[in-house]
């Protein structure tokens, strides 16, 4: 079992450490070369695939009209991430994997099972119901969760939690509903050059209502219980391997019959499409996104719980756990260096702070017991990337500190000669 020594002990010597040399797969142009390559093929197959079924035209009104909503859910996502915030690497894979390998997938399982069944069972109606309401769901959300096994398996560093399953699975499953909403935008906009429609009563506009107004969110919902089923598992102990495998299995189960509900609510009668949207995919979104907040606020109370042994043992300034456990603290923090030093300054902050935060996640880890044998080796690291960054970062945190705290501090005494941990007896943390 890993554990964590109660008082960090040094600075890294750049000595420490053999070398290690890497396996094939883990060489640069491998890890980076062949998904790019995968991911541009997909792309540029699911372009011609979905201007086929569209038409020009119809692509570029379908384009234009799908990438509204995008912005406002990565922004959503990218919030929610910026206690620990994760390399932009990871979302630009997640969201590519969606819109191109994920989408690609999707097209070609789902029509080729339609079709099979449509010749099957000679009832194509049928076999458009089933298609929609069974196979789409296990194709999709299996698709989109390839995303996130591949973050878990091979960017493991940066999968620590729910809120890091969150935010790839629903960052995958926004690229996955853009490119799909270009395909269903772009097809009712054909359908209304042959009939003449135009303005609201017109597909396109119902359309657009449907799957950009009214519900945005579905596919991201979906994908995110795959998520959460991951991230969960990121944080039980290596020692039980089938509670880690078991736990993204069911929550990708909840992911596909949550999809299905959705698909099968236009066959539940003329008010089923409503009924199910009020009654069960707002509530649902509304526990999703609770649950998330409230486990960003416990990454926030983890660094504040966590980070004061490294203050006794000198590794930080006395006001920085409290600095770092409040995000106002935090952006006051960037703000100062940027005022002082320049952009590049309060990206170093941030970088600190993102490092910091590793820490305290990567401590609570090692005193459940829950950390991996490479606990020492990522503590060091971090504590060496926080010491690389201390000259421009603690003078920041601690004017944030003094600044964003609304008692008076004062530093106790504390035995064996360490530096006192500021706190205010007046005022817990907040964010």
């Amino acid at each position: 079992m890993a554990t964590s020594p109660p008082f960090p002990t040094r600075p890294p010597s750049p000595g420490d450490g053999g070398i290690r040399h890497p396996h094939w797969w883990q060489r640069r142009w491998v890890r980076y070369g062949a998904p790019s390559t995968l991911l541009a093929l997909s792309g540029l197959v699911i372009l011609a695939l979905v201007r086929r079924q569209t038409g020009t035209d119809g692509f570029l009104v379908g384009l234009g009209l799908a990438v509204l909503p995008v912005p406002w859910l990565l922004a959503a996502f990218r919030w929610l991430d910026r206690v620990e915030p994760g390399p932009w690497r990871n979302l630009v894979f997640s969201f590519a994997w969606g819109a191109c390998a994920a989408a690609l997938i999707a097209i070609v399982a789902n029509s080729f099972a339609t079709e099979w069944i449509a010749t099957s069972t000679a009832d194509p109606a049928s076999a458009d119901t089933l298609g929609a309401t069974v196979i789409a769901p296990v194709v999709e959300e299996s698709a989109k969760a390839a995303a996130v096994l591949l973050v878990f398996l091979f960017r493991r560093r940066d999968f620590t939690g729910i809120v890091d399953g969150v935010v790839i699975a629903g960052t995958t499953a926004t690229g996955f509903a853009f490119t799909e909403n270009i395909l269903y935008l772009g097809t009712a906009f054909g359908t209304d050059q042959l009939t003449g429609d135009r303005g609201i009563a017109s597909v396109t506009a119902a359309t657009f209502f449907v799957r950009i107004v009214m519900s945005p969110f579905a596919h991201p919902l979906f994908t995110v219980l795959t998520g959460i089923g991951f991230g969960i598992a990121a944080l039980s102990a290596e020692r039980r391997p089938v509670r880690r495998v078991l736990l993204p299995v069911c929550g990708l189960l909840l992911a596909m019959g949550m999809h299905a509900f959705w698909n099968g609510s236009a066959t539940f009668g003329q008010y089923g499409f409503f009924a199910v949207y009020g009654g069960f995919m707002v509530p649902v979104f509304g526990l999703v996104t609770w649950l998330a907040v409230w486990t960003r606020q416990r990454e926030l109370r983890t660094v504040r719980t966590e980070l004061p042994a490294y203050v006794l043992a000198g590794w930080l300034g006395p006001g920085e756990p409290f600095a770092l456990g409040s995000m106002r603290a935090r952006r006051m923090a960037r703000d100062y260096a940027r005022h002082h030093h320049g952009r590049p300054a309060a990206r170093e902050v941030a970088r600190y702070e993102g490092y910091a935060t590793s820490l305290a996640s990567l401590r609570r880890r090692g005193r459940a017991g829950k950390a991996g044998p490479d606990f020492a080796v990522r503590e060091r690291e971090l504590l060496a990337e926080l010491w690389r960054r201390r000259h421009m970062a603690r003078p920041a945190l601690e004017y944030a500190s003094r600044a964003a705290a609304p008692a008076p501090v004062y530093r106790p005494a504390v035995p064996y000669g360490y530096p006192a941990v500021t706190y205010s007896p007046y005022n817990p943390y907040r964010t």
